[in-house]
């Protein structure tokens, strides 16, 4: 399988604010029709609303948590959204001169993927999530970090002859959106997801009565190899930081692996490029201020 390795800053469309119109649903909606948007539109989350208020939000991760817990046999089709969406909606008003900075340090401050966006009114205007910010960090920040400032070491791996429900079932048992994966020899052989497992689902084939909606049919024999792309997204530590962001709003990935001669060591995504955008205000008000001195 071959590698692509970036050194070189990826072109990225100048960053929008917030998406707007979001996809909405209802309290009244259920956990298919969810899964039927986010799988047709390759988005993680749904803004339920009242009219036109924001009154809850579902994510991807969200029904994969409710459905590990949920005792009950009902289907996908059966289950209303208003039992799974969080209520807690963190929120900021459009128009902020600062927007990208606050919408940083909220997904920071909370570990949250999105921010809702409020007209004056307080409806619904639109939603920031970690791809606009990433978007933001690489065509206004080039040049500011390297990917091993902020890298995440910690990887969960699998390998490429694991079966699938074995995979599916590290990445809710350690709680992430990927594994890393490796041949038998610990070589790098590409990214498994959450979002990969939902664009080879066939409950949107079959019937709806099944609740492994992730898992392709015959996903007893099939193995993680057989569900991987066939190119491999690398970067270097010394990367720019900025140009990884790129590199994933391109290829629309959330997170790279990082390898050094070969070795895996560690993984960038795009929730590490919000983290850097937090940083970029403070870090510059230190740095001029310290350029005062004699």
């Amino acid at each position: 399988m071959p590698i692509k390795r970036s050194k070189q800053k990826q072109s990225v469309m100048e960053p929008k604010l917030f998406t707007s119109p979001v996809l909405t649903l209802t309290i009244h909606d259920k956990v298919h029709d969810a899964l039927v948007l986010m799988q047709t539109n390759f988005v993680k989350r749904v803004v339920i609303v009242k009219e036109k208020r924001p009154v809850g939000i579902i994510t991807e991760r969200d029904l994969g948590r409710f459905l590990e817990r949920d005792g009950t046999k009902r289907a996908l089709d059966e289950i209303p959204l208003k039992e799974i969406m969080k209520k807690n909606l963190i929120t900021i008003q459009q128009n902020q001169a600062d927007h990208f900075e606050q919408c940083a340090t909220r997904m920071i401050t909370f570990r949250i993927g999105s921010i809702i966006i409020l007209d004056d009114e307080g409806n619904l205007a639109g939603i920031t999530t970690q791809t606009d910010v990433a978007a933001a960090f690489a065509s206004l920040h080039e040049g500011k970090y390297k990917v091993k400032d902020y890298m995440t070491e910690k990887i969960v791996t699998c390998r490429d002859s694991d079966l699938l429900r074995y995979a599916l079932e590290a990445i809710n048992r350690n709680d992430v959106s990927r594994l890393i994966v490796t041949d038998n020899h610990g070589r790098l052989k590409g990214v498994i997801t959450t979002n990969t497992f939902l664009r080879h689902s066939s409950y949107f084939k079959e019937s709806h009565g099944t609740r492994n909606y992730l898992l392709p049919i015959e996903s007893d024999e099939r193995t993680v190899d057989d569900l991987l792309e066939k190119e491999v997204l690398t970067v270097e530590p010394d990367t720019d930081l900025a140009s990884a962001a790129s590199l994933m709003i391109k290829n629309r990935v959330s997170g790279i692996p990082v390898v050094e001669q070969d070795r895996i060591v560690g993984v960038v995504t795009k929730f590490d490029v919000v983290r850097a955008y937090s940083n970029v205000v403070p870090h510059g008000k230190i740095l001029e201020r310290y350029k005062t001195f004699p």
